[in-house]
């Protein structure tokens, strides 16, 4: 069996390198990218305080009577995941985006235990910060946890919770992507993967970039993408690596907090990419029946990064969520 194991091994990772291993330095599109977006939107950066570590969070719009959106990244990428979105949801409120400890421009201690209760303490650092009273945090991925943990512990604080392409609990539609499924998965197979993708740059990026082009649906944002989320890529490994051990670990565990999401009281809105073969329609079904005070919207031509292929729906659904539409706008909120 373990040979058989290791000529799989030897087989994929054979098959990776054959599949090209070019490394490209990304500093350049980042700097004239960053430029172009900042001269469109505006924004505050911040460096929140967090164990001695500093997490990296931009910070639009302003304060008004709508409560701040805090949007959340998963992995494997960073706050530049709602750049398509923010600008369509700018107005009289305030918009929080920040890269959790081990991502993006945040601090990336070594030996850190990246796990959910890491993303949670950097959400609470974040809100803190920003003496936040209420909230609608906005989840992705891997935010998912620790974000619907907080809101089920925070009920007085959660003015409504969205969804996006995320899980929580085990759910019977539940996949993992490629890349997740192998480095969560123990084994030799796991085992190798990780030291091969350690020690071998190309390799780790090629994969990345490979990762990242099956997470969207259109096909012209693919390499923009590639660029803008893969520049620290090699940086992000360790977190990468952290998070996938504990994966399953964590699923299973909320397994026994699934009950404690029929008491969420604050409106929940779930908009999932329907073209996501992972964390598919399915889950996000299931994600509906667990929470009673729910809408579901499944999303046309997108895939799992929704927020990058169909920003202006998306946008829709939560500029002015928990609130009515109309009234907002009409105000101005």
């Amino acid at each position: 069996m373990v040979g058989k194991q290791l000529m799989l091994c030897a087989s994929l990772i054979l098959g990776l390198f054959l599949g090209g291993c070019a490394s490209v330095d990304q500093g350049d599109y980042l700097e004239a990218y960053e430029e172009t977006y900042r001269a469109k939107v505006n924004y505050r950066t911040h460096s929140v305080p967090r164990d001695g570590y500093r997490i990296h969070v931009r910070e639009y719009g302003k304060r008004g009577e709508l409560p701040a959106l805090v949007l959340m990244h998963g992995f494997p990428d960073s706050m530049h995941l709602y750049d398509r979105l923010v600008p369509l949801l700018l107005g009289h409120r305030q918009v929080i985006t920040f890269d959790f400890l081990g991502w993006g421009d945040s601090d990336k201690p070594e030996g850190h235990r990246y796990d959910v209760e890491s993303l949670r303490r950097d959400l609470e650092a974040v809100i803190t910060y920003f003496d936040l009273r209420r909230i609608v945090p906005v989840v992705h991925d891997a935010s998912g946890q620790p974000g619907i943990d907080w809101s089920v512990e925070n009920p007085e604080k959660t003015a409504g919770l969205v969804l996006l392409n995320t899980y929580y609990g085990p759910s019977p539609a539940l996949r993992a992507p490629e890349a997740i499924e192998r480095f969560s998965t123990p084994g030799i197979k796991r085992d190798i993967s990780v030291w091969m993708t350690r020690h071998f740059d190309a390799l780790w990026i090629q994969g990345y970039n490979r990762q990242i082009a099956e997470f969207i649906s259109r096909e012209e944002l693919r390499e923009p993408y590639q660029k803008l989320l893969g520049h620290q890529s090699l940086q992000i490994r360790p977190a990468f690596y952290g998070l996938n051990r504990v994966l399953n670990e964590e699923v299973e565990k909320r397994g026994n907090r699934m009950g404690e999401l029929q008491g969420v009281k604050a409106p929940v809105r779930i908009i999932f990419g329907k073209e996501d073969a992972d964390l598919n329609a399915r889950v996000a079904v299931h994600l509906h029946e667990l929470f009673p005070n729910s809408e579901l919207y499944l999303i046309e031509n997108a895939g799992h990064f929704v927020q990058v292929d169909e920003p202006g729906t998306v946008a829709e659904l939560i500029r002015c969520f928990p609130r009515d539409e109309k009234s907002c706008m009409a105000e101005g909120g």
